[in-house]
């Protein structure tokens, strides 16, 4: 009898012990994990996420639409590994919602990338990786915010990308406008967006209790102005009509360089130097654009296209570049640094976009490895004092802010109605500033 309640007692402690280890052990797989558009991997560089064929779109899907979304990354050790994939979703805070995987997900919970290709006849070897989303091994049943996975070593789960997606069930119509800010010191300086959401179709008991707006500037996180209720009902709409309240920094019409081709040098670019094993770049010195006059040009919001006009236009046939950026300083700036930042960085400060001032040229330089492409880019400061990930970026001091200036904002509706559990994205719009 003794003997007995002794084995069940250890299977009892035993059992204790697998069911408080099982979170640790599952969240062990996901050490580090940053729930935002992020890379873990050095070797892994222009990861793009967009609908196909459509480069500058954002991961935004109908639900129960047969449209799909893109994910495409190189990896510079240029062998074959074994990349498997998740999805989670998300609150409108991009925190895990309270669902089970098997409410949201119909297929499997992980797959296998098994699309992959090999670069061409290029100096710098990568492997090319895409991922279709959704498909028939996996598929999302509810609209709101996901967050794709994607690991190395399908045992080991380490870690490499992390993206952003959002799956909308279009019940809300959105319209929006730019206008000037009524305060007086950003009038010059910033867009106020105003907008509102036609629910007379999708019945709302409490919209001022269960909606909640969430507004980016040409696709970024860093910035978002976020759980924004209506400020008043009208009959079936819903108006975001605040004073000071959804207002970004205008800045002004991107930096670009064209880098599709090897052989021909435009205005951007100083030389092009090719080694055993590289190329080499080296772009103009530039000049802080604050206090300068406006001009108005075609940009593409900070975002970057693959291509290559030397061969055949394959992504496979881009060669990567070590590219040299310079900006004149007269002198360095002692409390900040500065950083490169675009979509092709995901808007972060990472320490490899991070500038050194050189006294010899009187500027900040960086070098950094880019695929042939064109390419929107920005120069912004950070206080040296803070950490990298709590600082928002600051655009303003170099590039300067103009109100006329062209941005794409994308505004996007939360509901979550009273007891639900999880936020969903009822409404999205995506419009120009200008147009």
């Amino acid at each position: 009898m003794l003997n007995a309640f002794q084995n069940k007692l250890q299977f009892f402690r035993f059992l204790v012990i697998l069911i408080v280890g099982l979170p640790v052990l599952a969240g062990a797989q996901d050490e580090g994990l940053r729930y935002e558009n992020y890379v873990y991997k050095s070797n892994i560089r222009t990861v793009r996420f967009h609908a196909p064929e459509l480069f500058l779109t954002q991961p935004i899907v109908e639900l129960g639409r047969a449209s799909q979304l893109v994910l495409s990354f190189d990896d510079l050790d240029a062998d074959v590994k074994d990349y498997t994939y998740s999805i989670v979703h998300c609150d409108m805070n991009w925190r895990p919602s309270d669902l089970s995987e098997m409410e949201y997900n119909d297929g499997y919970s992980e797959d296998r990338i098994d699309r992959f290709s090999f670069s061409f006849k290029t100096l710098q070897n990568y492997t090319h990786y895409e991922l279709f989303l959704p498909h028939e091994n996996m598929n999302w049943t509810k609209s709101g915010n996901y967050l794709l996975k994607v690991y190395e070593d399908e045992d080991e789960k380490t870690l490499v990308i992390t993206r952003r997606l959002m799956v909308v069930d279009p019940k809300v119509r959105i319209t929006a406008q730019v206008s000037r800010p009524a305060t007086v010191s950003k009038m010059d300086t910033h867009q106020e967006i105003d907008f509102s959401g036609d629910f007379e179709r999708f019945p709302i008991k409490s919209p001022q209790q269960e909606i909640r707006a969430v507004v980016l500037q040409n696709g970024r996180w860093d910035n978002a102005i976020t759980g924004v209720a209506p400020l008043f009902v009208r009959a079936n709409s819903m108006i975001f009509d605040y004073q000071d309240k959804v207002v970004f920094p205008a800045g002004k019409e991107f930096r670009f360089f064209d880098f599709r081709s090897l052989r021909y040098r435009n205005e951007q670019i100083i030389s092009i130097d090719q080694f055993p094993d590289r190329y080499e770049v080296i772009l103009g010195k530039e000049i802080k654009l604050s206090g300068k006059v406006y001009l108005n040009s075609r940009d593409i919001n900070g975002n970057y296209v693959v291509e290559t006009v030397d061969q055949d236009n394959s992504n496979l046939a881009s060669e990567y570049g070590q590219v040299l950026f310079s900006i004149y300083s007269p002198e360095p700036y002692y409390e900040d640094d500065v950083y490169l930042v675009g979509a092709f960085n995901d808007w972060q400060l990472m320490p490899e976009y991070k500038m050194v001032y050189n006294p010899a040229i009187n500027g900040y330089v960086v070098k950094t490895p880019l695929k042939q492409g064109y390419y929107n880019y920005a120069y912004a400061v950070a206080p040296r004092k803070l950490p990298a990930v709590m600082t928002p970026l600051n655009l303003s001091e170099i590039e300067g802010d103009w109100y006329e200036a062209e941005n794409e904002y994308t505004i996007l509706l939360y509901y979550r109605p009273f007891g639900g559990r999880y936020d969903e994205l009822v409404g999205s719009l995506t419009f120009s500033s200008t147009r």
